[in-house]
């Protein structure tokens, strides 16, 4: 079924309470394993059903939020998912105390259980209003950015539409642009800082209401995370500053000569990688897609399976539009077990790594739809990212065909901006760190203690610049996972670690490199973040020797890296 033919229709709320009783109640009266097992296959079911209809009320809404039934769909769900998360948590006590959690353990391992009891640290029925004004003040968020129209050079342009002009090979234009967008930002500062106050306030409150010291543990919990902890990220980043942070300044102090730019440089100047303009994909939207399935199609038989199968069933949505939302991201839908892409396509070479990046989550998801229980289809964000960043590498020797011209560009700035995001993500980390153990923090405090981290982390940007909103320590509120996911954006560094690993295997055994990704890949989420990494002969980024170790494999062959010739 193509996605446009899937149905959606609101289910009977009450109904489905009902339902999720009776099958606690039942698990608590089964009087053997196979009849326990039963009802939990049941559970399995119903909760597919209720997440599919969920699931396509948010890609719909997202793809337009302007359309007025979807909106409304997404209102329900927004007050919904709380009240039901009341029902879920009484089948997971059920779970934990049945006499056949053996049994259980036996089949399907106790990883299931172990994020059970997790989830139990996350919910009180006391907490619902707040889960519910949370996701009313996300979906605010979400509307906002998406509602974003910025004249520019005689038109109108959404965020993601002006993201060319942001890059462009003029400095007087590419200055332009950061100076339109940031306007619209500063034109709207008191509603994102309204919201991000309410919503740092809210999550400290629910944090409190649960019996924590304020939302930092809760949001670990929340995050899922069942094999590190805040003492761990904290050595990572550490590690960042150490062996990161040294090699992104070496790069970004080389493009300044590239480009005859005093360092440091500002936003606009930063953007711009070479003089003559950043690489772009060659062709239409449609040829992009055409070299994914080429890519996919030679890969192995699996990805070519998996890459038609999103073509034609149309699980992609990626031109950017007209009260589209921002950004990009891949989610299933359970009753058809298939994934779906995202995506805002702009005529950067951001899109050919949504081909590659968010297909890599997509592929996870379709060599895993099949598992039980559904939670091991996906492991953790940590581990969830690994696919992704890793399949932007993968993807190289097919690299001409969706560059052309600009390859040779395109492979330094990938290697190069991959390197660079990682002390980013850091900053995003450290922040919200810093935000929710200090929640009373006005707005003006959170963007001072922002310019302050950035400083550390990323030395190479010249603030208090000409630019408004960037230049003033503020550039943290177009980041949306701040808004809407806590702690979320450190898994992308941990992931990018593992990734630059399989990188660095490419450079020299393909084969291995590839299996090595597969015996990742294939389990799932059936172990932890560091258990896959370990089953998959990966290193963990928590190591010692990890960070330190990609830091040198890359800042060597980025010195070695050919650009004569390229200005």
């Amino acid at each position: 079924m193509r996605f446009s033919q899937m149905p959606y229709q609101r289910p009977d709320l009450e109904a489905v309470k009902e339902r999720l009783s009776q099958l606690t109640a039942r698990l608590k009266g089964a009087a053997s394993y196979p009849e326990a097992k039963a009802v939990f296959l049941e559970k399995e079911e119903a909760d597919r059903r209720v997440g599919t209809q969920a699931t396509l009320a948010q890609i719909r809404n997202t793809i337009d939020t302007r359309d007025q039934f979807y909106d409304g769909e997404m209102r329900f769900w927004n007050a919904a998912l709380p009240e039901l998360e009341e029902y879920g948590q009484a089948w997971n006590v059920a779970m934990l105390d049945s006499p056949f959690r053996k049994d259980f353990e036996a089949e399907y391992g106790d990883l299931m259980f172990r994020n059970t009891e997790i989830a139990l640290k996350t919910f009180s029925p006391e907490i619902v209003p707040q889960l519910q004004r949370e996701n009313d003040l996300t979906q605010a968020y979400q509307k906002l950015i998406a509602s974003a129209k910025i004249p520019f050079e005689g038109g109108t342009y959404t965020l993601s539409q002006l993201t060319p002009f942001k890059t462009d090979a003029s400095d007087a234009r590419r200055l332009a642009a950061w100076t339109a967008e940031g306007q619209w930002f500063k034109d709207n500062q008191g509603e994102l800082d309204r919201i991000y106050d309410e919503l740092v306030r809210l999550r400290d409150e629910m944090g409190r209401k649960l019996g924590y010291e304020g939302y930092t543990t809760l949001g670990y919990y929340r995050m899922g995370r069942n094999c590190y902890g805040k003492d761990d990220v904290e050595k990572f980043r550490a590690a960042v500053r150490e062996h990161l942070v040294p090699l992104a300044d070496s790069i970004y102090r080389e493009q300044a000569k590239r480009l005859g730019k005093d360092y440091p440089m500002s936003y606009a100047d930063n953007a711009l990688k070479f003089r003559s303009g950043n690489p772009r994909p060659v062709g239409t939207a449609d040829d992009i897609l055409a070299q994914g399935m080429k890519f996919y199609g030679e890969l192995s038989p699996e990805t070519a399976e998996f890459f038609k199968t999103m073509l034609d069933r149309e699980l992609l949505d990626v031109l950017s539009t007209q009260g589209k939302a921002g950004g990009g991201y891949c989610t299933s839908i359970p009753d058809h077990k298939v994934p779906f892409i995202f995506a805002n396509f702009n005529g950067t070479q951001g899109d050919v790594e949504v081909v590659t990046h968010e297909a890599g989550h997509a592929f996870a998801c379709w060599m895993n739809r099949d598992r039980v229980p559904a939670g091991y289809i996906w492991p953790g964000m940590e581990g969830c990212e690994v696919h992704s960043m890793s399949m932007e590498f993968m993807a190289w020797p097919w690299a001409e065909g969706f560059f052309g011209p600009d390859t040779q560009k395109y492979l330094y700035s990938h290697l190069a901006g991959a390197l660079t995001f990682i002390p980013y993500g850091t900053l995003v980390d450290h922040f919200q760190h810093e935000v929710y153990a200090h929640p009373d923090m006005t707005p003006a405090q959170r963007h001072a203690k922002w310019k302050q981290l950035q400083q550390v982390y990323m030395p190479w940007v010249k603030l208090d610049g000409e630019i408004p909103f960037y230049a003033q320590g503020e550039a943290w509120q177009r980041q949306a996972h701040i808004y809407e996911s806590p702690f979320y954006y450190i898994d992308y560094c941990l992931a990018q670690t593992v990734a630059l690993q399989i990188w660095a295997l490419l450079q020299k055994d393909r084969a291995l490199a590839w299996e090595k990704y597969m015996a990742y890949t294939r389990q799932g989420g059936s172990r932890t973040f560091t258990q896959l990494l370990e089953h998959a002969g990966l290193d963990s980024p928590f190591g010692e020797r990890c960070l330190r170790d990609v830091c040198r494999a890359a800042g060597d062959w980025l010195a070695a890296f050919d650009l004569s010739g390229i200005q």
